[in-house]
């Protein structure tokens, strides 16, 4: 969960002090349960968690890297042992110990630092602050320590509560500061991947592409920077393009992303379960979250930052429907915070625009918006304020047109996109191979004589043939077969009658 959006809960708290949950309020109280409810991020060594004696002083360059399935280790967030290494102020950290206890009424100090997803030792200076300025109380507690008092707020910490909302009403995961993050997408890069001519003949081993294909889509991944996929329609462009995200995404290792992101006092909300595939949901964790035993939630230092999630390299597809706000941070304006672009989203992995030249917006204009960042590796985005600031764009870029490259782009823009992949209509052999792929996968006899028939008739006679012709025809012949109840037999009329169905004339 990225973080709970307090809509109306401003109204939980009675004046007795305790907190009843209605209506909206309730619904958010069982989404932030659930936030405490979940288990914590497994070790990303997979050889325990608890820093002992012996390593609790390793300098930060023995950091234990994950290794991952590539041999590409990336080193992992390391948790921070002090305030200072949190990179957040100390206020910072009790507004969201305070909003967490507006919530829930009481909470015991390691559900709150379950919940922030920092060490206990980070959350009690919070704690004890907040203690002195009579804002919590301690309801109840047992010999355990401090990690197994309940705390409540007070009267005044109930007003600091309701300050804390009106001024942003996000509650989760504490954010990592920007800088955190920068130097996190710098160890992470798309270029870090490995990739190689067997690798690639594994992920593209069910489709029928020719074969100096892969040695020009190799080298252009291997580059991490941004890919012009062009040709006629219908010839699987986008079908190659996914297929990259799919191989990024399946053998391009693991990377780490935040729940959120601080920049300039903003909180900007990162991590997407939509398309952030999380790796780190199983194996063992640093204490058991179905124990009862208060003792179990201690938030002892571990080598890993919990505010981070361990997940394969993200692929974000976009096609007609991107506009360019869709590239800006979107603001929620009632809540205070920001929610981070798609492309932002896609770093460390791939972004891909497909059906490029038929959104919305000019392609120009979008083409403009990339400029800075195809060249530089960042991008700018700007806060509600006007502030600026800067954000790694350290991703794939690929653009699938089937449009004439010379109308959408100059010379200039090409420039910057290093790699150029045209894809052709298939031969007469390539698409025979297409033609028994396809009915394979339908599993119906393949037939050579319904590939002669469709060359013979139609595309010696002018027709220009497309990669997905097969899959189209056979999928009109099956559904030709169903409705008179015959079996599915590629006969020569029926090939016949399913070509003038598919490429009649308008």
């Amino acid at each position: 969960m990225t973080g709970t959006f307090l809509s109306n809960a401003l109204e939980t708290a009675d004046s007795a002090g305790q907190t009843r949950h209605s209506g909206a309020a309730a619904h958010v109280g069982k989404l932030y349960a659930d936030l405490l409810s979940e288990p914590l991020p497994a070790d990303l060594a997979r050889a325990g968690t608890s820093r002992s004696p012996e390593t609790s002083n390793l300098p930060e360059a023995e950091a234990v890297p994950v290794t991952v399935a590539s041999g590409v280790s990336v080193p992992a967030p390391r948790s921070p042992s002090s305030l200072a290494e949190c990179g957040l102020q100390l206020g910072q950290i009790a507004d969201l110990v305070l909003k967490q206890l507006y919530l829930h009424g009481t909470l015991l100090g390691g559900d709150i630092a379950r919940a922030t997803r920092l060490p206990f030792s980070i959350v009690d200076e919070a704690l004890r602050s907040l203690r002195d300025q009579k804002c919590i109380e301690v309801a109840s507690g047992d010999l355990v320590g401090r990690v197994s008092y309940r705390f409540a707020l007070t009267e005044l910490g109930r007003t600091r509560s309701r300050e804390s909302l009106e001024h942003c009403r996000y509650v989760g995961p504490a954010p990592v500061p920007i800088e955190q993050y920068i130097e996190q997408c710098k160890l992470q890069h798309v270029t870090g991947a490995v990739c190689t001519l067997g690798m690639l003949q594994t992920t593209f081993k069910d489709f029928v592409i020719r074969p100096s294909m892969l040695e020009e889509l190799g080298p252009a991944l291997c580059s991490g920077t941004s890919i012009f996929v062009y040709g006629p329609p219908g010839n699987g462009k986008t079908l190659l393009a996914k297929g990259l995200g799919r191989f990024l995404n399946m053998q391009g290792g693991e990377i780490y992303v935040p729940y959120a992101i601080q920049a300039e006092s903003s909180i900007i909300t990162l991590f997407d379960p939509g398309i952030h595939h999380t790796t780190d949901d199983a194996g063992p964790t640093t204490r058991n979250p179905a124990s009862s035993d208060p003792a179990s939630y201690m938030m002892s230092d571990t080598y890993f930052d919990d505010r981070w999630r361990r997940i394969r390299r993200p692929v974000v597809v976009t096609g007609g429907e991107l506009t360019l706000e869709m590239l800006e941070l979107q603001y929620n304006a009632a809540g205070n915070f920001y929610t981070a672009p798609m492309h932002i989203k896609a770093n460390g992995g791939v972004f891909l625009i497909d059906d490029f030249g038929r959104q919305l917006v000019r392609p120009r204009e979008l083409l403009n918006r990339w400029i800075v960042p195809l060249e530089d590796r960042v991008d700018y985005l700007t806060l509600s304020t006007g502030r600026k600031f800067m954000v790694p764009f350290e991703q794939l870029t690929i653009f699938s047109t089937n449009l004439d490259p010379r109308e959408l782009v100059d010379d200039a823009f090409l420039r910057r996109i290093r790699h150029k992949v045209k894809i052709e209509s298939p031969d007469r052999e390539i698409y025979a191979e297409i033609f028994r792929l396809v009915c394979r996968q339908k599993q119906v006899e393949y037939s050579p004589g319904a590939v002669e028939f469709l060359f013979n008739r139609y595309y010696d006679m002018g027709r220009t043939p497309r990669s997905s012709d097969p899959r189209d025809l056979v999928e009109i012949a099956d559904s030709i077969c169903r409705f008179h109840e015959l079996p599915l037999v590629l006969s020569e009329e029926l090939v016949d009658e399913s070509a003038r169905r598919f490429f009649g004339q308008l």
